[in-house]
């Protein structure tokens, strides 16, 4: 964005953008995209059509307070790392409603299944999440319309934040996706499992490796493709190394990804909780649903109840090698999840069109 002024009516915050933010963004109503970080897999070609600015939360709320910005999606108020980024942003506009501007509807789709403030911390920590807390309420109260993308996640802010004190809108729209439009280009793999996203503890890579050799124990035609990159991306290459019935891709581009899922049967992200962390739904789950593929997953996801009433296989996180093995050999040999298990209409998509139908 070349200029240093903001020139639509429409805005959303984030603290991290990732690919799936920006091919989104291309199907919503056009609204600048604001936020701070870059992830992993933020793809830069993506980007091209939108309005996108990367700012510090200071530099986005004065932005924001000079802008004809009149509806703000915001980072939802438990996400602890982005609140004060959102507490500025909303300060900037209702100051400038005070000014005689306009006064901006505050919108926030929200994913969060566990609470932040009942966590284990040390005692700096505990002053730091009060301070959060306090940010979190202010935000809570000033948002206009919310959906909450599990029932999960409406559970949760049910017991973390005070009821609101004004008429706040909110909706429970499942985060389920549509059926992805990619072009086949070939049969699936019935024997393909596939691993998508960042190599690290919490999204259960070392878990599937150490069951691994008991899925093609059981099944010796079974293959696995690890998809992604990160912290334990040595950890893949030595799987790979030394057992011909894995591959590798790291990082590849997205239309190599979207022909990964269509081939595969299953994919499988087995999360497990930290200290600090809880899935929430899981990108690759919704991918791969999208693609057809069967689900392994842990009960961490705020999808699980709806995963095992539509027949895929949810286990408990820090279960055995073999319990995992057991489930993903079981979705190897199940029939494929049916075609209208999924909305017509992407998840996410609806729930913005909600949103902004207030605006």
């Amino acid at each position: 964005m070349a200029s240093s002024r903001i020139r639509t009516d429409r805005a959303r915050l984030y603290r991290t953008l990732r690919s799936a933010h920006l091919e989104r963004a291309h199907e919503l109503p056009p609204a600048v995209i604001l936020f701070r970080i870059k992830r992993y897999d933020f793809h830069e070609e993506l980007a091209r059509g939108l309005v996108v600015v990367q700012a510090h939360p200071l530099r986005a709320a004065w932005l924001l307070a000079r802008s004809p910005v009149t509806t703000l999606e915001i980072g939802e108020p438990l996400m602890l790392s982005s609140v004060w980024a959102s507490a500025l942003a909303i300060s900037a506009l209702r100051l400038r409603a005070l000014l005689g501007g306009r006064r901006a509807i505050i919108e926030s789709y929200a994913l969060e299944n566990a609470d932040p403030f009942e966590r284990e911390l040390g005692a700096r920590a505990r002053l730091r999440r009060g301070l959060n807390g306090v940010a979190a309420r202010f935000v809570w109260r000033q948002t206009d319309r919310i959906v909450f993308g599990t029932d999960a996640s409406r559970v949760t802010y049910r017991t973390a934040l005070p009821e609101p004190t004004r008429d706040a809108i909110s909706a429970v729209i499942p985060a389920l996706p549509a059926r992805c439009t990619c072009t086949p280009d070939g049969d699936v793999d019935g024997s393909r499992v596939v691993v998508l996203g960042a190599f690290a503890p919490r999204k259960g890579l070392p878990n599937i490796l150490a069951a691994w050799p008991l899925v093609t124990a059981a099944l010796p035609q079974a293959r696995l493709t690890l998809i992604g990159k990160g912290a334990l991306e040595n950890r893949a290459r030595q799987a790979v190394a030394g057992d011909p019935t894995i591959e590798l891709l790291i990082d590849p581009p997205r239309g190599e990804i979207h022909r990964q899922l269509r081939r595969a049967r299953v994919l499988t992200l087995p999360s497990q909780p930290t200290a600090t962390w809880r899935e929430q739904v899981g990108l690759p789950i919704v991918e791969g649903l999208a693609h057809g593929c069967h689900i392994v997953t842990t009960t961490e996801t705020g999808l699980a109840t709806w995963l095992t009433e539509h027949g895929h296989d949810v286990v408990a996180p820090g279960c055995t090698p073999q319990q995992l093995a057991d489930a993903v050999v079981h979705a190897l040999q199940a029939p494929r999840p049916a075609a209208d298990d999924l909305p017509a209409v992407d998840g996410r998509l609806a729930a913005d069109a909600w949103l902004f139908a207030g605006a």
